[in-house]
């Protein structure tokens, strides 16, 4: 089976910082001002729900620190993530590296796939608008060799020259205050292909970007090269990097880590982005303002407390159980079927999984836990990972966190598709 391509992130907190998928520059954001000035849509759990009291043990906070914390909620600073959502989308070349095809071929192996993604994602709730006001190439006055874009590389000089060399090129016929967003979409043929070194990388929550028309260039994704398992088949998933950059403009967290998608799999798409398409987990989805309070169970009480959660990727109804063992911390409870985003679901069923807002981005915030460890997974699919491909919890099985004293027991499941979990806390 052909190896999980993977991308190694390191973080740091203040000014002049990229990781090698994200610039975390602030910690999280679903509800932000964005890059504009026009009105905003309040998103994510930042917004009071009638519940908000029994909630509010199960909404653990971001630490201080924490790069791109899990937390609750996600500070100011990124790009909204529900309502309508406009991406300034703008092809690059060089003048050692002219654009192969046209600018409308590449802005093509990401739209209208995109779109597609999030609304399917968010049920309805992000309407992601993609704008291409200039339709031709941009050339950089510079060969990119010059830039010194490298994996990893920081956010002064090179990427600083860059942005202002984009924005002069384009400024004449762009409004950069109109979007939420920008996605500078390269000409594949700079720098080496992603099978050798992805450089894809998301600038995040910058308050210190470069300026254009008065905002900030805050939230900023880079796209290289063309992200393939190899297998030709980009056409179909490549766009899936687009997705997962953007992750980040909203404020998520790169949940692989240097060993790879071991701790979350190919259960959301900040961990695993080749290949197969997958979708967020409930709890993201809970941060991005996707689910709404009624829609989460809060497991907080001593004793036992039954809870009928419905597929993740269906419309409506409870999608997740929340466990608090701490202040910073909890275990999450959903239902994960083939259906919507997720097709390469080998084994449906209760998904259960830790989430830390103490730990740092591309660090391992979340770790899946596995009901058949060490089983070898059910899925052959190349990049997907294959361990944790069974990971979840099926009817008559019970997760216990030996720490906590938690147990989390799936009674059944309901001839609707649901499933009926039950949580006991001492």
């Amino acid at each position: 089976m052909p190896q999980t391509r993977h991308r190694i992130c390191r973080h740091r907190r203040t000014s002049a910082y990229i990781g090698l998928t994200a610039l975390a520059l602030g910690v999280t954001a679903t509800a932000s001002d964005g890059m504009g000035t026009r009105p905003r849509t309040t998103a994510g759990p930042v917004a009071a729900a009638a519940n908000e009291t029994a909630l509010a043990p199960c909404r653990i906070s971001g630490a201080m620190g924490v790069q791109m914390s899990e937390g609750l909620p996600t500070p100011p600073g990124y790009s909204r993530s529900t309502g309508e959502v406009r991406a300034l989308n703008l092809m690059i070349d060089f003048p050692d590296a002219k654009g192969e095809g046209t600018a409308k071929d590449r802005l093509a192996e990401f739209f209208p796939q995109t779109s597609d993604w999030f609304r399917t994602s968010s049920y309805g709730r992000l309407v992601y608008l993609p704008e291409a006001p200039v339709t031709d190439w941009l050339r950089m006055p510079m060969p990119f060799a010059a830039y010194g874009i490298e994996r990893g590389s920081p956010y002064e000089p090179g990427y600083r020259q860059l942005v202002e060399h984009i924005v002069k090129a384009a400024d004449p016929e762009v409004d950069f205050s109109k979007y939420d967003l920008v996605n500078i979409l390269v000409t594949p043929n700079a720098g080496p292909s992603a099978l050798d070194t992805v450089l894809s990388v998301t600038f995040s929550g910058n308050g210190e970007a470069p300026v254009a028309d008065g905002v900030p260039l805050a939230n900023t994704s880079f796209v290289y090269s063309r992200q393939d398992d190899g297998s030709g088949s980009y056409r179909e998933t490549g766009y899936r990097v687009l997705p997962h950059e953007n992750g980040h403009v909203f404020g998520l967290p790169d949940l692989y880590t240097a060993d790879g998608g071991g701790t979350v799999g190919h259960w959301d798409i900040m961990s695993e982005d080749w290949g197969a398409n997958n979708d967020l987990l409930g709890w993201h989805k809970w941060k991005l303002g996707w689910l709404d309070g009624e829609q989460i169970g809060c497991a907080s009480r001593p004793g036992t407390s039954d809870h009928v959660l419905s597929p993740l990727a269906v419309k409506g109804g409870t999608k997740l159980a929340f466990v608090p063992v701490s202040g910073s911390a909890g275990f999450a409870v959903e239902v994960r079927t083939l259906a919507g985003n997720d097709e390469a679901v080998c084994k449906p069923g209760v998904l259960i999984y830790k989430v830390d807002s103490e730990v740092d981005t591309g660090r391992g915030p979340v770790t899946i836990s596995d009901s058949a460890a060490e089983s070898g997974g059910c899925t052959r699919r190349p990049n997907v990972h294959a361990e944790l491909s069974d990971a979840p919890f099926g009817p008559g099985e019970t997760f216990t966190d030996e720490e906590s004293g938690i147990s989390i027991s799936v009674v059944g499941e309901l001839r609707n598709g649901n499933y009926q979990v039950r949580i006991t806390r001492p």
